[in-house]
């Protein structure tokens, strides 16, 4: 029986941090032996908001570099970026023009980051969940590893998948979400009730991959708490106790209920040092092998060259699929 496929991704805006780690690329180290993968660099989705051209190649690199070094296994899974494939802006195309417009403004990520770019948000910040449905059905994926904030995303890209099948036939599969319940939302270090993000302009409020141990330290040392003593789970008026305990609990490899039996007299004063040190050991190997790669240049250039070949396959005979079924002529 074969594999089910998996379709995923992250931008290269920045650093990869916990959050990206742990409520994405760990889960698909953990699966990745039992599904056959495909793992993108998004780096279209990347200029919906101003970015640095400057830094853009460099930054998409740095993700395809950070994959490896995570743990993908290029035994199960094809690595690529997603703008040396011009099927993903072509499916783009092809689907706006069946996806109705209250579908997207309705979509609470445009609401929320519009506001913040107010009257220079650009008609991409609109679209990103139609490029998102074509970098998923390109691949016909089964399932889609997706954070509690994409699945709304996701929940668009099946009624897209839905509306056309309807018109043109079935071509497209219908994709299912994979939501991790352990780590799926890791939220900021400055405040407890927000995601950790990229986008946060408080470098304070993350921890980075490639963070150093001094960084590392500092960050921990001025992240948000509270004046009670005694740390447990579960706790709703204590969102930075839960968050730091449950970041705890993922990068020791420890069960809930040792952390919450071990940390219960606990002040602050002593978990801090000890989630310090937890931390840095955690992101010791990933950053040594992440050295590794950046130093071999011909090796990640081949890595992403064959990755590309391997997906271009794919995505441009679903492309064609599709067109066909739309009803336009095969070149000549």
């Amino acid at each position: 029986m074969a594999r089910q496929r998996i379709l995923s991704g992250v931008q290269p805006t920045g650093n990869l941090h916990l959050g990206n780690y742990l409520g994405a690329i760990r889960n698909w180290v953990e699966t990745q032996s039992q599904y056959e993968n495909y793992f993108c660099v998004v780096d279209l989705h990347a200029i919906t908001v101003p970015h640095n051209p400057a830094t853009l190649a460099e930054d998409t690199y740095t993700i395809a570099a950070l994959y490896l070094a995570c743990g993908i296994d290029l035994n199960y899974s094809t690595i690529f970026i997603q703008s040396h494939i011009p099927a993903h802006s072509e499916l783009t195309w092809l689907f706006n023009c069946i996806t109705p417009m209250n579908w997207l403004t309705d979509m609470i990520q445009f609401k929320e980051k519009s506001v913040k770019q107010g009257e220079n948000v650009g008609v991409g910040l609109l679209d990103y969940p139609v490029l998102m449905a074509a970098d998923i059905l390109l691949y016909k994926a089964d399932q889609v590893p997706v954070g509690e904030d994409q699945k709304q995303h996701l929940e668009l890209t099946r009624d897209i998948v839905n509306r056309f099948n309807h018109q043109f036939g079935e071509v497209l599969k219908l994709p299912h979400p994979m939501i991790r319940k352990e780590g799926a939302r890791v939220m900021s270090l400055t405040d407890g009730t927000k995601k950790m993000s990229k986008s946060d302009p408080s470098e304070l409020s993350r921890i980075n991959l490639l963070d150093s141990a001094d960084e590392i330290s500092k960050k921990v040392k001025r992240c948000k708490t509270d004046p009670i003593k005694g740390l447990s789970f579960d706790v709703p008026e204590r969102p930075e106790c839960q968050n730091l305990l449950t970041l705890y609990m993922l990068l020791s490899g420890k069960t809930k209920e040792a952390v919450a039996a071990e940390c219960q007299d606990m002040g602050w004063g002593q978990f801090k040092p000890l989630f310090t040190e937890t931390v840095i050991s955690a992101l010791q190997p990933i950053q040594q092998k992440y050295q590794e790669v950046r130093a071999d240049k011909t090796y990640l250039e081949s890595v992403l060259r064959e990755g590309r070949e391997k997906a271009a396959a794919i995505a441009n005979q679903t492309l064609a699929e599709v067109k066909a079924a739309m009803g336009y002529s095969v070149p000549l």
